[in-house]
């Protein structure tokens, strides 16, 4: 069962948890397309445009899981999930279609739009499989600190979930680029990430706190099911 530690009742999808899930999906359509830009920083480290937002994610994850719990922290992913596929979908059959004889930009529209089945598909698991497990994690210590140390669960929960990603993602699309070079872009992501989430956590600690006095719940998840695949809230 989920606990609210406020008032002892179950919480609707208020206001505020409709904005988070928006948000939630639209960084994650916006990180598809800012995938597509590469910059460098360094002489090693290379990094796709989507680590300036795709963190941001993770954050609202951190959030809906520590405000409203995991089970409605799994709705949102799902319905991300569902939401990239689409998105996905819809701009392969936009690529597809033939261009007007006075328009130039095919090659530059494919370049942002049209990725390649094998990346959308690592894209789409590795996504599922990281945000799960960043809430999965944070759900639990949650449970095991009796709501301490906010800030540590953050970040542990992140790193497990970046961590999931970069190594489903990064393998899958970058097979033929040699073992080390797979893992010293992971190790990038990864660390570009959670230093980023590391940054904003007193911004995250601050919305967490504002949200849990507006809604007037601070859930935690007791004897509930950690099945990813089950999209029930009750």
């Amino acid at each position: 069962m989920t606990i609210d530690k406020s008032n002892g009742q179950q919480q609707g999808l208020s206001t505020s948890f409709l904005w988070l899930a928006i948000l939630f999906n639209v960084c994650l359509i916006a990180s598809n397309l800012f995938a597509t830009k590469i910059f460098q920083i360094g002489s090693w480290c290379v990094l796709p445009g989507a680590v300036l937002i795709f963190p941001v994610s993770y954050i609202i994850n951190d959030c809906l899981s520590e405000v409203y719990g995991y089970r409605k922290a799994r709705l949102v992913i799902w319905t991300g999930f569902a939401m990239n596929f689409f998105f996905v979908a819809a701009a392969q059959l936009v690529v597809a279609l033939p261009g007007a004889p006075f328009w130039d930009g095919q090659d530059a529209f494919r370049t942002v739009f049209g990725a390649a089945p094998r990346t959308a598909v690592a894209s789409l698991v590795a996504f599922l499989a990281g945000s799960n497990i960043n809430a999965i994690v944070m759900s639990r210590m949650k449970v095991r600190d009796r709501g301490r140390r906010f800030g540590l669960r953050a970040i542990l929960s992140s790193i497990a979930g970046e961590l999931a990603d970069s190594l489903i993602f990064i393998p899958v699309v970058f097979w033929n680029q040699g073992v080390r070079t797979i893992l010293t872009m992971a190790a990038c992501q990864v660390t570009a990430k959670v230093l980023y989430e590391m940054a904003i956590l007193p911004l995250t600690g601050f919305v967490v706190r504002k949200l849990k006095e507006h809604e007037g719940t601070d859930t935690f998840d007791e004897g509930i099911s950690y099945n990813p695949f089950k999209l029930s809230i009750n």
